[in-house]
């Protein structure tokens, strides 16, 4: 009985974590709920780009400490990350993919941005979110991110509370033990608004610039930065940055007119010192 128990729990995990990994990083409504398992059919992520997160909500941080979510907002964009800690797979991912992503950036957790990871299990403690954090402090190896980086819990009205804002979708379901969720990171707004979704469990460190960067209003990176984000434009049905082909042919007439510009005021320049010579 016990064997058919594991078996069966093994069984939902696998299904859970293939099919939430095949819709998480697909674009929204990608796949019809009917396609998916019973247990499944409710899990799903919904862009609510522009709409404010409950700043107001309750969380223990992993030191034990009320905190409010708003604490974590006000001054710089906001990495968000919904999982659990103790899940066997998928949060992993996601969370090994964030910082893979942000291993390539110069931008420092806690410098130009935070990040806020919520367990989504009302059921884990401040100490599993303490040690969840030491985990990925090690990972990311940034000193920095000892103040930039936020592992919280909390109860189940505060975490629903959240995950309903983000439009995080997902189930329990009490046979396994296991959560049935999808796969995405967020970029929020110092002011607490949905700015950025990327789905799956890797993140193109670019795009993961570029929406830093936007959701800072253009405060913070490079001349360069601001000029690719000219012509590449985020596409909330992908989750990703695109060319943007009109900002591409209107940056490339621009660049042709200062060229010509440039080569015109070079030759009339020699052809005045020519003719100067010439007089001379």
């Amino acid at each position: 009985m016990r064997r058919t128990a594991r078996v069966r729990a093994l069984r939902t995990l696998g299904a859970t974590a293939v099919a939430a990994m095949a819709f998480g990083s697909s674009a929204p409504g990608a796949r019809a709920g009917e396609d998916r398992p019973p247990a499944l059919r409710e899990v799903d992520i919904d862009q609510r780009l522009g709409e404010p997160l409950p700043l107001d909500l309750v969380f223990r941080d992993e030191e034990g400490r009320q905190v409010r979510l708003g604490e974590y907002f006000g001054k710089k964009p906001v990495i968000l990350t919904l999982v659990y800690y103790e899940c066997p797979m998928l949060c992993t991912l996601v969370l090994n993919g964030l910082v893979s992503a942000l291993d390539v950036l110069t931008f420092d957790a806690g410098r130009q941005f935070e990040i806020v990871t919520v367990s989504i299990d009302p059921g884990e403690t401040p100490e599993l979110a303490a040690r969840k954090k030491k985990e990925y402090l090690e990972r990311y190896g940034r000193e920095t991110a000892r103040q930039g980086w936020h592992f919280l819990t909390g109860d189940e009205a505060a975490i629903r509370d959240l995950a309903r804002a983000a439009g995080f979708r997902y189930t329990y379901d009490p046979a396994t033990g296991l959560f049935a969720h999808g796969s995405a990171i967020m970029v929020a707004t110092p002011e607490g608004k949905l700015a950025r979704y990327f789905y799956g469990v890797q993140y193109a460190p670019r795009d993961l610039r570029f929406a830093i960067i936007e959701a800072s209003e253009n405060r913070i990176g490079s001349v360069v930065d601001h000029v690719l984000l000219f012509c590449y434009k985020y596409d909330p049905a992908t989750g990703k940055y695109g060319a943007a082909v009109l900002n591409i042919v209107r940056a490339g007439g621009v660049l042709t007119i200062l060229c010509l510009g440039t080569y015109l005021l070079v030759m009339w320049r020699r052809e005045a010192r020519a003719a100067g010579a010439s007089a001379a």
